[in-house]
């Protein structure tokens, strides 16, 4: 009876946590340029009822508000950032260097380089200071995956998220493509051609 009761009241705190509106994700870019990506994580997220925040934060221009952020997120109730830059891309390291919470680094497209530099940058982080990386301009990616590190905490985030893979699952086999009608192809020419 008292391990039911524990477990209520944790369901309910957690209940309180995500209703409280207080951001659990923080999302940040090294400039405003950054949020046309970052904001693929934050449509995520928001889709599946996270509390989020983004905001320009960088590891160049303005450093001590980088560790500021970084000090204070876990008080303020921040459990995992999701941070993106472009070129040197120092932001998610250094946000990882400065906090014990997880963080997702999103490498951003560069005119270059194409985010080849961004994603080498970020993924390169030295033993003992993980940086977990999604692809070049992944942000949904790493508002999903942000959310499935929640969802060992939050019953309400993982079953949030298992239906947001079965729909995911549902659309793919629901299509023309998955039942073989695509138009303009006879059903003959697609199979050749899959052989």
């Amino acid at each position: 009876m008292g391990i039911k009761r524990a477990s209520q009241r944790s369901v309910s705190k957690h209940s309180m946590v995500l209703s409280s509106g207080k951001p659990l994700i923080g999302v940040l870019g090294g400039s405003k340029s950054d949020f046309p990506i970052l904001g693929k994580a934050v449509a995520v997220l928001t889709e599946l009822g996270i509390p989020n925040e983004l905001m320009v934060v960088s590891a160049h221009r303005t450093p001590d508000r980088l560790f500021a952020y970084a000090e204070q997120a876990p008080t303020r109730g921040i459990e995992v950032i999701i941070a993106g830059a472009g070129g040197a891309a120092h932001l998610p390291g250094m946000l990882a260097a400065k906090t014990h919470l997880p963080v997702i680094g999103v490498p951003i497209p560069t005119e270059n380089l194409r985010g080849l530099d961004s994603l080498l940058s970020i993924v390169q982080m030295p033993r003992g200071v993980p940086v977990a990386t999604v692809a070049i301009g992944g942000a949904d990616n790493a508002g999903l995956l942000a959310a499935q590190i929640l969802a060992g905490r939050y019953p309400a985030i993982a079953a949030r998220v298992k239906a947001f893979r079965r729909t995911q699952t549902d659309l793919v086999l629901r299509s023309p493509e998955a039942k073989g009608s695509v138009a303009g192809l006879p059903s003959s020419s697609r199979r050749s051609r899959r052989s």
